[in-house]
Parts: structure tokens; sequence; C-alpha cells
């Protein structure tokens, strides 16, 4: 019968872990490869990823897994993106999203596709 843990620490105090640096809003952190954009951020002390467009109310990861969409983010300039699902990359630019979502920048999306194909 199996007994060693199934799950293992992210970052471990034996082995050295290869960092990334990003921002968040402006804020620089280092944080560890491999890891997602939403686990990165939240192990960085980020718990506001995005507002509610009704209410403002503060959102953050809860699936972890794509279901949910309260991990979305602008990374890159690019909005609504699941953070849960990137992994992070060396000088990545993430913002928190505030609000609606930006309705024209999908359109313009949308356009490009249809014109590329």
């Amino acid at each position: 019968m199996r007994t060693d843990p199934l799950f293992q620490p992210v970052i471990s105090e034996v082995r050295a872990t290869r960092t990334v640096n990003l921002t968040f809003n402006e804020q620089p952190l280092t944080v560890p490869a491999g890891s997602s954009v939403a686990a990165a951020l939240l192990m960085s002390g980020i718990n506001r990823f995005r507002a509610t467009p009704v209410s403002e109310a503060p959102r953050a990861p809860y699936c972890m897994m794509g279901v949910c969409f309260e991990c979305l983010v602008d990374i890159d300039g690019v909005p609504n993106r699941q953070s849960c699902l990137i992994e992070v990359t060396e000088g990545m630019r993430i913002r928190s999203q505030e609000g609606a979502r930006d309705l024209i920048f999908q359109a313009t999306n949308v356009d490009l596709m249809e014109v590329q194909s």
C-alpha cells in the first residue's frame, strides 16, 4: 500500500527553485517558474484579481482549473485571460481586471480571425 504523500510543496527549502520576474499592476514580483499565473500571484500575497462589473466586489481564483472564471486578468494587454490556466513567463505584465469585459477588444479579435481565414 502506498504511503508517500500525493502532494508536494510548491517551493522546497532543499532544492533551488528557478524564478521569473513579472509585474502585477506595475508591482514587480519574483515567482517560481512553472507556476500558473494564479498560483504565483496567490503565493505573492495578491488576493484581488478582478472586480465584478455590477457591485465591484473583489474576486480571486476559486476552482484553479478553468471552470469558474473568477481569476480573469489582463495579461500583456490581452483582457479576460484565465490566470489559473496560463504559466508564468519572464517579463509578463499582468493587470487586475476592473468592471465589464472589453467588448471592443473582443470584436476586433473576431474580425481579425475572420479576415485571416
